[in-house]
């Protein structure tokens, strides 16, 4: 069984569109067609929801540059009242590359991790191929996508249906490796040997808390400011995702060997997942990485 997962990482999620654009024309086909089993968190679901429709790569990535500078668009500074984005042009977005389309009209395999803060429960979307939890499938796929999105403090929740509170779901499954791997063992029945997962990360990065001068540690050291701007980085939010997608990563390494394979790469420095500023650069790091492990990655998906 091929997997393929797809870390969150905000406006980073250009850099694994990158490397799926280079896939997608090195085999001349969707690369929907490729895998059996697609899962994406936050900024991967959007990713991992295209794929499942076969949709062009080069039309995700052409999305991501038209709508990013609008999305991350300040609301607010610091997000004690209300939260630094609006959801408006995400929801937009999200609503103009799926439309009316509901889980239900999703019958390959897609997992989409989020968090219902409601119930206090991570929980996963599931698309309509069988899975016993798969309870509501009427839920828009734009709908379930937001859900997984939906960054606390920098986003608002994202009220599902009327029914529940959701919030982004890299707070649990950041790399939703370990979500694919539970699912092809419990539902598809598959044993270790029958699973290879393809994870494509969002970008190492080099956070650094160093600050000798401190005794103290509170808010400003953890989501600091920028004066006069008061502008204030997510880099505690950043490090818990970088932290959870490596761990998950390190975990499924040992159980899979040689039928996990990470994609991801060093970017030296903080690259927080609403710098727009970036963009261009990741997609070209996607490019250059894709270059540089294209054999690894072949050999991997044609073994």
């Amino acid at each position: 069984m091929k997997v393929l997962s797809i870390d969150g990482g905000g406006i980073r999620g250009i850099f694994a569109i990158a490397i799926l654009q280079a896939l997608e024309d090195e085999y001349q086909q969707p690369i929907g067609d490729i895998f059996d089993l697609i899962a994406g968190t936050s900024t991967g679901a959007i990713i991992a929801a295209a794929v499942s429709l076969n949709k062009n790569m080069n039309e995700i990535q052409k999305s991501y540059q038209d709508y990013g500078k609008k999305i991350f668009v300040r609301q607010a500074k610091v997000g004690l009242f209300k939260s630094v984005y609006s959801d408006r042009y995400l929801r937009f977005l999200l609503k103009q590359a799926f439309g009316e389309l509901t889980l239900e009209d999703i019958h390959k395999p897609l997992l989409i991790p989020a968090v219902d803060i409601t119930h206090c429960k991570p929980f996963i979307h599931h698309s309509n191929y069988g899975h016993p939890e798969s309870d509501d499938l009427s839920i828009k796929l734009w709908d379930a996508v937001l859900s997984s999105c939906s960054a606390p403090v920098y986003f608002p929740p994202n009220n599902v249906d009327k029914k529940y509170l959701s919030i982004d779901g890299g707070l649990w499954a950041n790399n939703p490796s370990l979500v694919c791997l539970t699912e092809a063992i419990h539902y598809f029945n598959k044993s270790l040997e029958d699973i290879k997962i393809l994870s494509l990360g969002t970008g190492l990065q080099t956070i650094d808390f160093t600050d000798d001068k401190k005794k103290y540690w509170g808010v400003k050291h953890w989501l600091p400011f920028h004066f006069p701007s008061l502008k204030v980085t997510p880099k505690l939010l950043d490090l818990s995702l970088q932290l959870s997608s490596e761990s998950i990563s390190y975990h499924c390494q040992l159980l899979l060997k040689d039928d996990y394979l990470r994609i991801n790469e060093e970017l030296g420095e903080e690259v927080p997942f609403d710098d727009v500023t970036y963009m261009d650069e990741l997609r070209e790091l996607g490019k250059d990485v894709y270059k540089k492990r294209r054999d690894e990655i072949i050999k991997f998906i044609e073994k």
